[in-house]
């Protein structure tokens, strides 16, 4: 039995949610998301709540009803209050601006970083060293934020690079004298 499947998923005021076969649909105050759910779950909306239940014991059918509650409820909580990635930047001369719609980063390259933000996503720099990442689809928002890591991720020796705010960086001694 699945602990996270079993919980239903309250929809707060001022969210709507329908179901048309497989295809969850809930709009909000941050706008409109769907998802559509394989075959081996049923999905009901009963008033306030959304329940998802498994289609049989298979094994498939068990692990599709978990991961299909924690998907509908994640389009719950982005169109209440949407997700948010925060980035660091550590390193001399290492600095982040937004241009328009792109994201400009001086990483110590011999070019200048411009990262194309795309649609559904909103990136800010309120401070050179900072980066903020807000949007409604918690996979895009994660994947903005990695792809902007993956330019210059944080070394052990000095901690240099692009990090998560809440990241922990092992850090090694250098070498000895």
């Amino acid at each position: 039995m699945s602990r996270i499947g079993k919980k239903p998923v309250d929809l707060p005021s001022g969210v709507e949610a329908s179901v048309s076969g497989q295809t969850v649909s809930v709009k909000g105050p941050k706008g409109q998301r769907e998802f559509t759910a394989t075959d081996d779950v049923t999905i009901t909306v009963d008033g306030n709540v959304v329940k998802v239940e498994p289609r049989g014991k298979s094994k498939r059918a068990r692990q599709q009803w978990g991961m299909s509650r924690t998907r509908v409820a994640n389009l719950v909580v982005g169109v209440t209050d949407g997700f948010k990635k925060e980035l660091e930047i550590n390193g001399v001369g290492y600095r982040a601006a937004m241009e328009g719609k792109n994201l400009k980063l001086n990483l110590g390259l011999s070019h200048d970083v411009v990262y194309e933000v795309p649609e559904g996503v909103t990136v800010a720099a309120p401070k050179p060293t900072e980066i903020t990442i807000e949007g409604n689809d918690e996979q895009q928002v994660g994947q903005v934020a990695a792809e902007i890591r993956a330019w210059r991720k944080p070394e052990p020796y000095k901690g240099k690079g692009i990090k998560y705010k809440d990241e922990y960086i092992f850090r090694k001694e250098g070498k000895k004298k």
